[in-house]
């Protein structure tokens, strides 16, 4: 599953799969010279491609002059030596992106790149705005032509629009945000200066890195291991960082809302290894796994997890019941996440080819099967008839999240109600329809648990339907609002 860059439109995008989000990586080079931001923000974004596979771009900045590459597919097709080694500067902005609504066209693919009246600016973005519609309708009007389809491009007229008058790039950043509501981690670089930008719910991780005498921001603290950078700290909600001549300064205006951090984060989004507002991913994720085994025990011969994002809160699940964790299901390493692809008919495909079991493994034994989530079920009762097929005597199906029942409207595209399985049936029927011999999902209220006491606020709407900001009645119509109970608003 995964969030991500999303329409001015408010179109849904109708992935059969939650989608989620793209991953950004900014880099400022220090005085000494030693840091390739081109090379930096490949390997950055190589990290981050989990974030998002089906384009990639870095914009590079040379005294003022901006140059860029960006396509279609995955960084390391996308980006060789010849293409890097043009890419000469002293800033750079890069992002690998999934739509979670937008055309997936070249044209989406980011950085965007817009030359204005004060010079030019690029623009990396994650999160999806819940007021586009609105700012691109009042745009258009007033003469503005749009290129392409996602909400970055409005973001960037309205911040080109405030630096006419403002006297710094970062004070036209912070005269919009007001402007613009719902989910924004960005990267955003000016002719002099480049910017790590959160809204003030922080829906989505960013965060801050040191490489010798250069400045690194990115969505994940992954990426900056790739490119050899030490993390500092997380960008807070509502803040601006500014990395520019005179050094790292910080801009925030009181905030008044509650952080509310997207919990799928921890659950599937981010990458293992990676640590965000100061919780680790693997642990929260093994967590789950033990708040599992202690939900509904079971008797079982072995823990299995679905790889990558249910082996985490297996190892979790088998530390906790005593089972003992074993390779039960191998996946091919050459396949990309099957949340990421944009087709129904690609995303089927990919899953066949995608996770095999191990025979000799199961064969006549109990299986506890661990999996970060279910949507339409259709994957869970696939991996389970071929655990059986393989000759498992049991399978216990275990979700380390809550049943999916509400529309995400922060980047995270989670298919409308009627696509969701949970909204349709019961847990029991669930169980039934995945073929497995018993299942359990974690508890929502078990859900603050696997975070402990590190995060600080977070967004489960997509579980309990309370979602911390205001939510347009027209995106709430285009999500089957209709379909279950009214949404609720902390």
């Amino acid at each position: 599953m995964r969030p991500g860059t999303g329409s001015p439109t408010g179109a849904p995008a109708g992935e059969a799969h939650v989608g989620e989000e793209c991953g950004v990586f900014g880099i400022y080079a220090g005085s000494d010279g030693s840091a390739d931001v081109a090379y930096a923000a490949y390997n950055g974004l190589l990290a981050l491609q989990h974030r998002g596979q089906e384009s990639c771009g870095i914009a590079v900045n040379d005294r003022g002059v901006i140059s860029y590459s960006k396509g279609m597919g995955l960084v390391a097709e996308v980006f060789g030596h010849e293409t890097l080694d043009r890419l000469k500067g002293r800033m750079a902005v890069g992002h690998v992106r999934y739509s979670t609504s937008g055309a997936s066209v070249r044209e989406n693919a980011q950085p965007l790149v817009m030359r204005y009246i004060k010079g030019t600016l690029a623009i990396a973005h994650n999160g999806n705005l819940t007021n586009a519609y609105e700012l691109h309708q009042a745009l258009a009007r007033q003469g503005c032509i749009f290129q392409t389809t996602i909400d970055t491009e409005v973001v960037a007229y309205l911040i080109a629009r405030e630096r006419v008058e403002a006297p710094s790039i970062e004070e036209a950043v912070r005269r919009a945000m007001p402007k613009i509501h719902g989910a924004y981690s960005m990267v955003v670089m000016s002719p002099q200066k480049l910017m790590a930008v959160r809204d003030p719910h922080g829906f989505r991780p960013l965060c801050i890195g040191r490489m010798g005498g250069s400045w690194v921001f990115a969505s994940e603290t992954c990426a900056l291991d790739a490119c050899g950078a030490e993390f500092v700290r997380d960008v807070l909600p509502g803040e601006i960082v500014v990395a520019g001549p005179d050094g790292l300064r910080s801009i925030r205006d009181p905030v008044a809302v509650k952080k509310s951090l997207c919990v799928f984060e921890y659950i599937y989004f981010a990458r293992t290894d990676s640590v965000i507002d100061g919780v680790s991913v693997y642990e929260a994720r093994k967590r789950a796994g033990r708040l599992l085994a202690r939900q509904k025990p079971v008797e079982a011969d072995m823990v299995v997890g679905v790889p990558e994002s249910g082996i985490d809160a297996a190892i979790g699940y088998g530390e906790e019941s005593g089972i003992p964790f074993q390779k039960g299901i191998v996946r091919n390493a050459y396949i990309g996440r099957t949340f990421i692809k944009p087709d129904q008919s690609e995303r089927e495909r990919s899953v066949r080819i995608k996770l095999n079991a191990l025979s000799s493994a199961v064969r006549g034994k109990r299986v506890v099967l661990l999996d970060d989530s279910i949507v339409r079920g259709t994957t869970s009762a696939r991996i389970v008839s071929m655990l059986k097929d393989c000759g498992a005597k049991e399978v216990h199906l275990r979700i380390s999240s809550p049943p999916f029942l509400w529309p995400c409207y922060f980047g995270t595209d989670i298919p409308s109600k009627e696509d969701l399985i949970a909204c349709r049936h019961s847990v029991e029927e669930i169980g039934r329809l995945s073929y497995a011999d018993s299942i359990d999902f974690l508890r929502l209220e078990n859900l603050p648990k696997i975070l402990g006491r590190g995060c600080g606020g977070f967004c489960d709407a997509c579980f309990s339907g309370k979602y911390p900001a205001e939510i347009p009645d027209y995106l709430v119509a285009q999500k089957d609002y209709d379909y279950c109970t009214p949404i609720q608003r902390l």
